[in-house]
C-alpha cells in the first residue's frame, strides 16, 4: 500500500469514525444493556419468569379475554412471546368485514399476562427495558428517523471498521501486545484503541452488519421492488416469509372459533421436538378461518431452524407444514441475523460477554476521539485550540453522562410510585433532562478529566443506591432474592453493584488529567525518538495525527 493510499485510509478512517462517534456510543452503551432487557423488566416488575423455549399459556383463555374487549370477528389475530416476559404480544388486523363498526376496522397492539390474562396496552406497560431497548436504535426520534439514523450510523461503522484493518493490517498482531501506559498520552490512547479494537473485532463487526441490516433494510431493498416487483412491496415481503397470503372472508361464522389449544398440542404431536413460537389467525370467527402454529426445534437439535403448520379451523384440516429440521437457506439467514444481533442463543453467559464487548467498543470510541484530541494539542493548531476543546467536552460530556443518566433511571423506577399519571414520560424526562444538564456542565468545565471522573462518581454512587432502593421497595434484598426465586432481580442488582464499585476505583485511582498537554519525561522537548514511538504504533509509516 502507498502512503499516498494508506494516508487517504487513515483520513477517513479519523473522519468518519468522528462523525458517528457520539451516537455509536449510545448504540452500543444502550445495546449493552438491552442484552439484559428481559431481565430489567423483570427486575423493575418484581415478577419471575422461567426461561422456556416456548409460549406457555391457554390459547383459549387468552383469546376470551381479547374477545371480552375487542370484536374479533373478520380479523388477523397474531400472538407471540420475543422475550423472556410474563406476557404476550396481541396483533389485531382490522376487519375485512365491511360492515363491522368503525372500532373493530383500527389495528390494535397490546399485551396479555400469561397468568392474569389480564389485557394492558403498549404505554401503560412501557418499562425501563424496553426504553433502553428502543434507545439503541434512536426509536425516541419519531420514525423513520430515528431508525434510518441508527442505520446509517451502523453502516459506516462498518465502513470505520474495514478501514481501520486496512491501517493496521501490517502489524496487526505485533500492535495487538504493545501497550505502553508509561508513555505520553497520545501513545497510551493509541494503544488502546488498537488493542481493544481487535479484540472486539469481530463483535464490531457482526453488529456493523446486522444493525444495517435491520435499520435500513427498506432502503437496500427499494431498487430490487422497484425493479423486480414493479414497487409491490407485499410480494417481497411474502417471498421473504414475512408475510403470507390472507385468505377470503366467507361471510359464514364458524361456531366456536376458540379451540386454539388443539392446533397448537397437534403441531406438537406432528413434531415431538417443536417448541410453538407465534400463533396466527387469520379470518377469525369466519368459516374460512385459518390458524397458522409456528415454531423451531429445540437447538440441542438445531441451532437455526423455523417450521409451521396451517389448519383450516372448520375441518382441522392440514393446508401446510413445513418441518423444522429442514434447512432452507431463507429461514436460516434470517434466524442467523437475529440470533447473532440479540445473542440468544446460548443463554445469560453469552450475553454477559455480548455486554463486555459492547463495553469494550464503547472505550474504544472514546479513545478514538481522544487520540484526534491529543493530536490536536499542538502549537499548529494554536488557533482553533478554543474550537477543538469545546467540541471535545461536549462529545465526552454526550458520552459520559449518558452512564450516571442510565443510573438515575434505574432509581427512579423504583422511587417514582407506579400508580403516578404519567409515570414513564415523567422518569424519561428526567433522563434527557440530566443527561442534557450534564453535557452543558462538560461544556462549562471544558475538563476532560474531571469530565471523566465526575460520570464514573456518579454513576458509581447512583449504582449502588439501585439494590438499596429495590431492597427498599420489595424486600427482594439480593442475598434473598436468589434463593427465593427471583434470579432477574438478583442479576440486575448484582450487576450495578460490579458496574458501579469499577467505576468508583477507576474514578479515584485516576490521577492523570484525561486533557492534560502531551508532554515527555523531565519536562524536556520531545524528540525525534519521542515522534517514532506514534510512528511505530501506526505501522511505521510517516503520519501526522490530524
Amino acid at each position: 500500500m502507498s502512503n499516498r493510499i494508506y494516508n487517504i485510509l487513515f483520513h477517513t478512517h479519523t473522519v468518519s469514525s468522528i462523525v458517528i462517534s457520539v451516537a455509536l456510543y449510545v448504540i452500543f452503551f444502550a445495546g449493552s444493556f438491552s442484552f439484559f432487557r428481559d431481565e430489567i423488566i423483570n427486575w423493575e416488575r418484581n415478577q419471575s419468569v422461567d426461561r422456556v423455549d416456548e409460549m406457555s399459556l391457554d390459547f383459549d383463555l387468552a383469546i376470551d379475554s381479547i374477545q371480552s374487549r375487542y370484536a374479533l370477528y373478520g380479523r388477523s389475530v397474531t400472538i407471540s412471546q420475543p422475550h423472556a416476559e410474563r406476557r404476550v404480544n396481541v396483533r389485531l388486523s382490522g376487519t375485512k368485514d365491511t360492515l363491522a363498526v368503525e372500532e373493530a376496522k383500527a389495528a390494535r397492539f397490546f399485551y396479555v399476562d400469561t397468568k392474569t390474562y389480564e389485557i394492558t396496552d403498549y404505554e401503560s406497560s412501557y418499562t425501563l427495558g424496553e426504553f433502553l431497548y428502543r434507545l439503541h436504535f434512536f426509536a425516541q426520534i419519531p420514525y423513520p428517523v430515528g431508525y434510518y439514523l441508527s442505520g446509517f450510523v451502523a453502516f459506516f461503522f462498518l465502513f470505520a471498521i474495514i478501514t481501520g484493518v486496512l491501517i493496521h493490517w501490517r502489524k496487526i498482531i505485533s500492535s495487538f501486545y504493545v501497550f505502553r501506559p508509561w508513555a505520553k498520552l497520545k501513545t497510551i490512547w493509541t494503544d488502546a484503541h488498537t488493542a481493544l479494537g481487535l479484540i472486539g473485532l469481530p463483535f464490531q463487526l457482526v453488529y456493523a452488519v446486522t444493525g444495517t441490516f435491520f435499520m435500513i433494510k427498506l432502503l437496500l431493498l427499494a431498487p430490487v421492488v422497484s425493479l423486480l416487483y414493479d414497487g409491490d412491496k407485499g410480494q417481497l415481503y411474502q417471498e421473504l416469509g414475512h408475510t403470507h397470503p390472507s385468505p377470503t372472508l366467507s361471510s359464514q361464522k364458524l361456531t366456536p372459533a376458540t379451540d386454539i389449544n388443539w392446533f397448537v398440542a397437534d403441531a406438537n404431536r406432528i413434531w415431538p421436538d417443536f417448541n410453538t413460537t407465534r400463533v396466527h389467525i387469520d379470518n377469525y370467527g369466519d368459516g374460512n378461518m385459518q390458524v397458522r402454529v409456528e415454531g423451531e426445534a429445540s437447538t440441542e437439535n438445531k441451532l437455526l431452524s423455523h417450521g409451521h403448520v396451517t389448519y383450516l379451523a372448520s375441518t382441522k384440516a392440514v393446508l401446510s407444514k413445513k418441518d423444522p429440521l429442514e434447512t432452507v437457506y431463507l429461514d436460516t439467514v434470517k434466524s442467523a441475523l437475529n440470533s447473532l444481533h440479540f445473542a440468544d442463543y446460548a443463554g445469560l453467559s453469552l450475553r454477559l460477554v455480548s455486554f463486555v464487548l459492547g463495553i469494550i467498543t464503547c472505550f474504544v470510541i472514546l479513545s478514538g476521539v481522544m487520540i484526534w484530541l491529543t493530536a490536536r494539542d499542538k502549537k499548529k493548531y494554536e488557533g482553533r485550540k478554543k474550537f477543538n476543546t469545546n467540541v471535545g467536552a461536549i462529545y465526552l460530556g454526550a458520552c459520559l453522562g449518558l452512564y450516571p443518566a442510565v443510573a438515575l433511571f434505574f432509581c427512579l423506577v423504583k422511587v417514582v410510585p407506579a400508580g403516578l399519571e404519567g409515570r414513564f414520560p415523567l422518569m424519561g424526562n428526567v433522563f434527557f433532562v440530566f443527561w442534557l444538564a450534564y453535557i452543558v456542565y462538560a461544556y462549562v468545565i471544558k475538563d476532560f478529566g474531571r469530565i471523566n471522573k465526575h460520570a464514573l462518581v456518579l454513576a458509581g454512587g447512583m449504582g449502588v443506591l439501585i439494590p438499596i432502593l429495590n431492597g427498599i421497595q420489595t424486600n427482594q434484598w439480593f442475598w434473598r432474592s436468589l434463593p427465593s426465586g427471583h434470579r432477574d432481580s438478583f442479576f440486575v442488582d448484582v450487576l450495578w453493584l460490579v458496574l458501579s464499585a469499577i467505576a468508583l476505583v477507576v474514578a479515584f485511582k485516576t490521577k492523570a488529567k484525561a486533557g492534560q498537554q502531551e508532554s515527555v519525561p523531565n519536562g524536556r522537548k520531545k524528540t525525534i525518538a519521542d515522534k517514532t514511538v506514534m510512528r511505530k504504533t501506526l505501522g511505521e509509516r510517516p503520519v501526522l495525527m490530524d
